[in-house]
């Protein structure tokens, strides 16, 4: 990245950047790095969109940071890690590395050994407990049938009709919980094409790749309020609490933001370029509603506010529980789901970066009420984790983003990143081949 100062004498570019999560954040930082003058406007009091901190407290009375989901990272998100050390931070030290682990409380599944591709996944298929040895080599051929086909599939294919040759018991306890993991969309309705792109890219990205990155802080410690910190220490702007109501296209170019919540000026503030790195609901209410459109600039509105109202949301529902001296044998287990029993994996927080005993269990594409997630949570833990002291454990809060990710759906036709002359979109749900993640987000933003 380079200064202001890189612009040559020429006065630099007014960006407005709507939105303070991951995919905003990048944004601010890459515009930056083009010698622009930044202005972030967040509506909440907190950096993070939808992976952010929450306050709350144990059942004791002791203070706890909490997430609004149970966020994991991978040793392929080149650019999040890359984000992180721009602005001096560790992934290393904020970052629990392990070796992809798709593992049961009863030892059963998949535990790949730290090794280079494609000798992990070869390793970790035929070391893999509780699977036959039948059902090993058919992991295996059809992993190679993947890669032999370079990772594609015709568009319309689910991950289900991808995977029906493979034994029921590795779409149950391999396939299903690797896909609502990787895309928060059950495999009967996610797309198979983002699900091979995402395998290859993590997979076979070189040593590395696969590892889970579980976070030892919490999601806002984790970087928004670093990259926050180093935008304003380079002179940008990052307002908190700072809803903007309306768009206005000028005349001469650019655009001026309009009731920005707390703006002090005697004029509204006008830019050359406005990124929305908020969601796709906001940012289509937004567009819809920008006042000083010409006709042809009114059509190109509506067909990007068509593709961003079709889109579908998956809620996903992370239910913290407490039962103090508990300790799992791994930070991340993967647990048999069913209609009663809907959590898909249950997080030791003890050994992230919470107190022993914090457990979170997370549920994707959720959609039961919460009183009765949270009943249904607490049988499954003490049955299923029973045999490691979970006996009585306690809620500590349960989490509902209702709208957390989109589904990625089969030939799913996803709003592009440019709006409108001088406004941009930046976010998870745009154009691109990766399912909704922090990735995904932050590439979105960073893209030419």
């Amino acid at each position: 990245m380079h200064s202001a100062s890189s612009t040559s004498g020429a006065t630099a570019p007014r960006v407005a950047i709507v939105g303070g999560g991951w995919a905003g954040m990048a944004a601010a930082m890459h515009w930056h790095g083009q010698g622009a003058q930044i202005t972030v406007y967040e509506a909440a009091r907190t950096l993070g969109g939808r992976a952010r901190s929450v306050p709350a407290r144990l059942p004791d009375g002791r203070a706890v940071m909490l997430d609004n989901g149970q966020h994991i990272l991978v040793g392929a998100y080149r650019d999040c890690l890359a984000l992180m050390r721009t602005v001096g931070l560790a992934p290393e030290r904020l970052l629990l590395r392990m070796p992809l682990a798709l593992q049961y409380p009863d030892r059963s599944g998949l535990r790949m050994p730290d090794l280079p591709p494609p000798w992990d996944a070869l390793a970790g298929i035929a070391q893999a407990r509780g699977w036959t040895w039948g059902e090993r080599l058919a992991l295996l051929q059809t992993a190679a049938r993947w890669r032999l086909q370079g990772f594609c599939c015709a568009p319309e294919v689910t991950v289900r009709q991808l995977c029906q040759r493979l034994p029921r018991r590795l779409i149950d306890e391999f396939i299903d919980p690797l896909c609502v993991s990787a895309l928060n969309t059950p495999a009967a309705e996610a797309s198979g094409a983002v699900f091979l792109r995402v395998l290859q890219d993590s997979l076979f990205a070189g040593r590395g790749g696969s590892h889970l990155l579980l976070p030892r802080t919490d999601l806002g410690r984790l970087w928004p309020e670093a990259a926050a910190d180093w935008l304003r220490a380079r002179g940008c702007n990052v307002h908190l609490g700072r809803r903007v109501q309306g768009l206005a296209q000028r005349p001469a170019g650019g655009w001026t933001l309009l009731g920005v919540e707390g703006e002090t000026g005697a004029a509204p503030p006008s830019y050359d370029t406005v990124v929305m790195a908020c969601p796709s609901w906001e940012t289509s209410r937004l567009v819809a509603g920008a006042s000083g459109l010409g006709a042809g600039d009114l059509q190109a509105a509506a067909h990007w506010c068509a593709r961003a109202d079709a889109l579908r949301f998956e809620a996903i529902t992370t239910v913290y529980l407490w039962e103090p001296g508990v300790r799992l044998p791994l930070p991340m287990l993967s647990l048999r789901h069913s209609t009663q029993e809907p959590a898909h994996f249950a997080f030791d927080r003890g050994q992230l970066d919470g107190p022993s005993g914090l457990m979170a269990f997370v549920i994707s594409a959720s959609s039961t009420d919460r009183g009765l997630l949270e009943t249904q949570v607490l049988a499954q833990a003490r049955r299923a984790l029973g045999m490691f002291g979970v006996n009585r454990p306690q809620v500590v809060q349960t989490i509902v983003e209702k709208r957390a990710t989109f589904a990625c759906t089969p030939a799913l036709a996803r709003p592009p990143r440019q709006i409108l002359p001088g406004l941009t979109a930046c976010g998870d749900y745009v154009d691109g081949p990766y399912p909704a993640t922090l990735e995904g987000a932050v590439r979105s933003a960073l893209a030419p």
